[in-house]
């Protein structure tokens, strides 16, 4: 695992594993849960910490300047935008599946190239969905 600072490359959007797998209409399952999010983030890079049961969507550096009241409004549920002062550990590009011997974190959905992150408006509707479903209303 590296330690990689945002906020100039890219920046990440923690989501609680609680969030995600309301979202997804599921358990804890990364075996349907990688793939949901493959498709609801259109192939945009996250990295799951199944220890701490976290997702890391990586998206634009801009976006934690540009989604502050978004981001105020998220954070009650445990949703962070994370940027400029903060790490994240990013996993060798290999470790692409969740083993329960190293419970080391993976790529729920791998990189495909360095230009290729997710979308901030995707992101914005899972977190929306699993709002929604853990009946916080969600509306954006």
């Amino acid at each position: 695992m590296t330690m990689l600072p945002l906020g100039t490359l890219f920046s990440a959007i923690r989501l609680p594993g609680d969030l995600v797998l309301a979202a997804a209409c599921s358990s804890w399952n990364p075996e349907v849960i990688d793939p949901f999010l493959d498709e609801t983030l259109d192939g945009g890079p996250v990295i799951c910490d199944p220890h701490q049961r976290r997702y890391y969507a990586l998206v634009p550096a801009s976006m934690p300047a540009t989604w502050t009241q978004a981001a105020e409004e998220w954070r009650p549920l445990g949703v962070e935008c994370l940027g400029r002062g903060w790490v994240v550990g990013v996993p060798r590009v290999d470790v692409t599946e969740f083993t329960v011997q190293g419970i080391e974190s993976y790529w729920s959905v791998p990189m495909s190239s360095a230009a290729m992150l997710c979308s901030p408006l995707h992101v914005a509707r899972l977190i929306a969905a699993g709002m929604q479903r853990l009946g916080h209303g969600g509306e954006l």
